[in-house]
């Protein structure tokens, strides 16, 4: 390991970055130096702009903006030249998410024959959960007292609680009845990691068989119940403050989004074309004196 790359992570461990973020920091200054086949710290200001301008190209915007970050993080905390990192990449176009209805999400949870599946995609539902939020699931973290769920070292490092459902309760119950989980809740299935989470793969893999079976031609990625949860909450009248809570948006901007997407909440809204008192048409009006011969 180089003096520079060690420097590197000290600087992002006393930043207490998380270990994704790290990758994804190192990984933007290992290609800026493969590039170029030099260290970064002998890199110019206009190499720099060079390999930016050539990412711009290649990547798509939100990946190039990761790499423009991670750089800045170098030359900012890390070298002593304190080079300037001043650029801006294009915004990542913002795009809706897919929103299925609470039909087709019940037609996908019913789509798994497998108890833990099953009961995998209704917790991820009931929940409002991240994939990786429900993979790190386990039994004590199911309060039935409080009928809470707790998140434990969420996205950005943050605990939070979310709802448990009534009836997800009953069927966890039976599950834990069934597997007996110890460490995770749904642990992973090989006999060797029995005591390891699910990996995103394997989340992404029980969802997508299930859509499929279910008939559901929308609504890619197991996120996308996420979506589903903060949007149907919505629509039944919930406060979205309350629901930012849930998801654990620190932003309000964040939740807002599913404003855009509430297809109820929108048919509410009436047009403005509908609110004006229109007169009635001359032509409707066989009284009126300007029609009078």
């Amino acid at each position: 390991m180089t003096e520079l790359r060690q420097k590197m992570i000290r600087a992002m461990e006393l930043k207490n970055l998380s270990p994704n973020t790290q990758r994804a920091y190192l990984a933007a200054v290992t290609g800026l130096s493969k590039h170029y086949r030099q260290s970064p710290a002998a890199i110019t200001k206009e190499m720099i702009e060079d390999y930016l301008l050539s990412l711009k190209t290649a990547r798509a915007p939100n990946s190039c903006g990761l790499v423009l970050t991670g750089l800045r993080f170098f030359y900012t905390h890390v070298t002593e030249e304190k080079l300037l990192v001043d650029y801006r990449m294009r915004k990542k176009t913002q795009k809706l998410p897919t929103v299925l209805t609470k039909e087709q999400v019940a037609k996908i949870i019913s789509a798994c024959e497998n108890l833990k599946h099953r009961l995998i995609l209704m917790t991820t539902y009931a929940a409002g959960l991240r994939a990786s939020e429900v993979a790190s699931l386990k039994p004590e973290h199911i309060d039935s007292e409080r009928m809470l769920i707790k998140i434990v070292d969420g996205k950005g490092r943050k605990d939070r609680y979310t709802m448990l459902s009534t009836l997800l309760l009953e069927e966890l119950r039976g599950y834990y009845r069934k597997y007996r989980p110890k460490t995770y809740l749904f642990p992973s299935s090989f006999k060797t990691r029995q005591d390891r989470p699910l990996s995103y793969e394997s989340l992404r893999c029980i969802y997508e068989k299930a859509r499929k079976k279910a008939g559901v031609h929308t609504g890619a990625g197991l996120h996308t119940l996420r979506h589903c949860f903060a949007t149907h909450l919505l629509e039944a009248g919930h406060d979205i403050r309350k629901i930012q809570v849930l998801m654990g948006h620190s932003r309000l901007s964040t939740t807002m989004i599913y404003l855009h997407v509430s297809r109820e909440t929108l048919a509410k809204v009436p047009s403005p074309l509908d609110l004006i008192q229109w007169p009635a048409h001359p032509e409707e009006r066989p009284d009126d004196p300007a029609h009078r011969r």
